[in-house]
């Protein structure tokens, strides 16, 4: 039998039997002095009764227990976040161990931080089981009329004892309503509490005279819900007090103080909050990505002479609230191993199993509703469940890839439907425990900070295409040019990759086929590669919704732009007149016309690129920084378009994504390599762990076999040091077919390095045109491998192969017949050798 345990109340003691180990008491209260008059004396009997006591202090209220030094006081700040006040009261719960007795300030005052009942209920969920696993009693409090039915219920069905707390023309009652396994004749009736003397107030008399002076308890919209009902009443109030509630419902979608934050504050009007917040499922931020989104398209709009009004696509997006990641976790169970695995010691060994578990979970049935209701809003129309974390898209930390986005075709029956939007929201919830984001939020000591996952809900631009659904185009957009391939290309007119279909192929990387490259200070300008090679290094299969097989597919490229009715396709694409005569040659009737997917006439006669480029320099400007930005654009004629703006984050690539500061290296202070411009990747600061350096002049004296070896030297390096970072340098072109322009190595034998760089020499007649622009540097691009080119003797550019040749050639360890090549391959592993580079200033230093 469990022990019993004193109230500090001997009569209320017999009339429910007393408290047990394991009780959490819930009091519904009218005012925090009251709740405070049934602490006193429930703390003193703990006292004398030498049990350990724990205040846990988070309220705005006069504090409840008096200065003892017999009683552990906590205080913990519920302003960072449901996440981590919970986090923090589970783990000092964990520390202070069985059989601790706790009083906790009102619930009612998380409100203060959180505005939200949700995630009062949720809190509760979590912290009660665990005290109760502990064979701790505790204290809690709810003001009475302030919570919603759903709060209370949950409160009610999680606690042991619930207990209505009134004062009426200054005497007490105490009405249980739940006593979790224990019974008697009179226990759920009303007790007036008169000192150590209870007396039930049986008689219906009394107990109406009593209850006509008590407040009935109302049902109550969710507080989150009564914040943002109230606030559209100020929109007819002085703009003073419009900013005023502007601030507190950004702090409640969008987040704390940031550059971000500040650029929606100067954007975002209370009106725009206020309609956000009209199309968020639950409750909590809409995450980084929905914030980008909405900030891009409400500065293009912003735009003082409009020019950008005709080209934009309008969007009716939906936003899954953060605080519903949360519920999910509760609600199902799992938030012990969510705080398991947060730990350093937990962080990747829980990861799978918390993965495995959110594939399989169950929603709650006020959420599915509203789900339902988004569903039944986009009818059949294709919609693609986004990543919205509150780390992602943001200054310094873009998170690009590492989090889940899915297509929902959206056919079949309702229920079919609602099916496949339910495994969406899973899978993007589940992303946060895959690797590469585990890995990228532990690099960027991000692994302790709240990682809410809000979700993005957008309709999926384009249109019907025989069984296919897609946009025209689509594709990324970098306000700066970081894939600069030769010095009269202007890096601050940015450029696109162009895909024809679904953007994926220009974001993901796709086998033999390739995104267009568009400078957009020159939008004709062809890359470095042969009239032969136009059609190999060019898009071929495009990426569709097939409505028919209710899926994302590929498509050839001749099938998908034969089905376009709405436009000329030359728009896009080029007859293939070779491949059409070959055809006809070989007898093929009835086949589709052969394309090659240029987009001569878009490029060059439609107003698109100059559009194009418009939009990313004005968010460009107004971010002061380089963006990055994925769109779709639909066209009825080539200068009728309508442009959509999917996604817009500040422009990250390999590295940190932050500006590096490059420090000043004098001129007689050694380096290995030093330049301004001509490099893509961004700003990094990469630790090199391995040199490889082909010397120019040995390199050039070999046969043309001899050559062909070195590149296969080369690729056996770079695999048996896959694991570290590795700095490729060498003479002309890294993987031309012709020797004598460079090491014609295969792009399989690099792809494991980390940065490479291409070197050319007036002085030594050693100057062929280099990677930029080729199919080779494509692949470059796409493995994400910093670039750089080095034109050895312009001004501003150091190159000192002294810094490396006076370390030991290490080529012995991995080639056996190394003294061959050790004049050309030299391999080294210098003592704190950095890459650093910072786009803002087009700098770059190695040393």
């Amino acid at each position: 039998m469990q022990l019993k345990v004193s109230t500090g109340m001997r009569g209320f003691d017999e009339t429910i039997d007393s408290l047990r180990l394991g009780d959490n008491v819930v009091w519904q209260v009218d005012d925090i002095e009251s709740y405070q008059g049934i602490i006193t004396p429930f703390v003193n009997k703990a006292l004398e009764d030498n049990r350990k006591v724990v205040y846990v202090r988070f309220g705005q209220h006069k504090k409840l227990v008096e200065d003892n030094e017999r009683i552990i006081v906590y205080e913990v700040d519920a302003k960072k976040g449901f996440e981590s006040f919970a986090t923090e009261i589970h783990r000092l719960i964990e520390k202070e161990s069985y059989k601790t007795f706790y009083i906790f300030d009102s619930l009612t005052e998380l409100l203060t931080n959180w505005y939200s009942d949700l995630m009062i209920g949720n809190f509760f969920k979590v912290c009660c089981p665990y005290l109760y696993e502990l064979d701790t009693v505790a204290y809690f409090a709810i003001n009475r009329n302030v919570h919603t039915y759903s709060t209370i219920a949950s409160i009610r069905e999680t606690t042991q004892v619930l207990l209505d707390l009134y004062e009426v023309e200054g005497q007490r009652y105490i009405h249980p309503l739940k006593v979790w396994q224990r019974y008697s004749p009179t226990m759920f009736f009303p007790h007036l509490i008169e000192g150590d003397h209870v007396k039930s107030i049986t008689a219906s008399s009394e107990a109406t005279s009593l209850f006509a002076n008590v407040k009935l308890v109302e049902e109550r919209m969710d507080y989150w819900d009564v914040v943002f009902t109230k606030a559209k009443d100020a929109l007819n109030e002085s703009k003073e007090k419009q900013e005023n509630i502007k601030q507190l419902l950004m702090s409640l979608l969008i987040g704390e103080k940031s550059r971000m934050y500040d650029l929606c504050n100067q954007y975002f009007t209370l009106e725009d909050i206020l309609r956000i917040a009209s199309r968020e499922v639950g409750t909590g931020f809409i995450g980084g990505k929905s914030v980008g989104m909405l900030l891009a398209r409400k500065i293009l709009r912003s735009e003082k002479e409009g020019k950008f009004h005709q080209y934009m696509e309008a969007h009716d997006s939906f936003y899954i609230g953060s605080d519903i990641f949360y519920t999910f976790i509760v609600q199902n169970g799992w938030w012990k191993l969510r705080v398991k695995q947060k730990t350093k010691e937990g962080y990747y060994q829980y990861a799978k199993e918390l993965k495995e578990k959110i594939l399989t979970g169950k929603f709650p049935t006020n959420i599915k509703e509203q789900f339902v209701q988004v569903l039944e809003y986009f009818g059949q129309s294709p919609i693609i469940i986004r990543s919205s974390s509150l780390l992602e898209d943001n200054f310094g930390n873009a998170f690009a890839g590492k989090y889940d986005s899915v297509f929902c075709v959206n056919q079949g029956t309702p229920e079919e439907r609602y099916e496949q939007l339910e495994n969406a929201i899973r899978t993007v919830y589940a992303s946060t425990m895959h690797p590469d984001a585990l890995e990228y939020r532990m690099n960027r000591g991000l692994f302790e900070k709240d990682e809410q996952m809000a979700i993005l809900i957008q309709r999926v631009s384009g249109d019907h295409y025989a069984d296919n659904f897609f946009p025209h185009i689509a594709g990324v957009g970098n306000s700066s040019n970081l894939y600069v391939w030769d010095k009269n290309v202007d890096m601050d007119a940015g450029m696109i990759r162009l895909v024809f279909g679904l953007g994926t192929r220009a974001v993901d990387r796709t086998v033999d086929d390739y995104a267009k490259i568009v400078t957009l200070d020159q939008p004709t300008r062809k890359p470095l590669m042969h009239m032969d090679d136009q059609k190999k290094f060019s898009q071929h299969g495009v990426d569709v919704l097939s409505i028919k097989e209710n899926r994302l597919t590929s498509v050839k490229l001749d099938e998908a732009i034969s089905n376009v009715w709405d436009v000329e396709r030359n728009l896009f694409a080029s007859i293939d007149t070779e491949t059409s005569f070959r055809l006809k040659e070989l007898g093929y009737q009835n086949m589709p016309t052969p394309y090659i997917l240029d987009f001569k006439n878009l490029l060059k006669h439609s107003a698109f690129p100059r559009v194009i480029k418009e939009m990313l320099a004005e968010i460009s400007r107004v971010y002061d920084y380089p963006v990055d930005v994925e769109f779709t654009a639909n066209f009825r004629s080539k200068d009728d378009f309508q442009i959509n703006v999917v996604q817009c984050r500040p422009l990250q690539t390999k590295g940190l994504g932050k500006s590096v500061e490059i420090p000043v290296v004098s001129p007689d202070e050694p380096c290995f390599i030093q330049t301004n411009g001509n490099f893509m990747g961004g700003n990094i600061r990469l630790p090199i762990d391995y040199v490889i350096y082909v010397d120019m002049d040995h390199y050039l004296s070999l046969n043309e076999q001899d050559k062909y070896s070195v590149a296969r030297i080369i690729g056996k390096l770079t695999r048996e040091l896959k694991e570290k970072n590795i700095f490729l340098v060498g003479p002309g072109r890294w993987g031309t077919s012709t020797p004598s322009l460079g090491v014609p190595v295969h792009f399989a034998e690099i792809q494991h390095v980390d940065a490479i760089c291409e070197i050319s020499s007036q002085a030594k007649g050693f100057m062929p045109e280099l990677s930029y622009g080729s199919h080779f540097f494509q692949d470059i691009v796409e493995s994400d491998i910093f670039y750089a080119a080095l034109f050895e003797g312009e001004e501003n550019v150091r190159f000192e192969p002294d810094y490396i040749l006076k370390q030991a050639n290490m080529l012995d360890n991995w080639i056996s017949n190394a003294g061959t090549w050790k004049q050309t391959i030299h391999i080294c592993a210098p003592n704190q050798m950095e890459l650093l580079s910072d786009i803002v200033s087009q700098k770059l230093l190695c040393k």
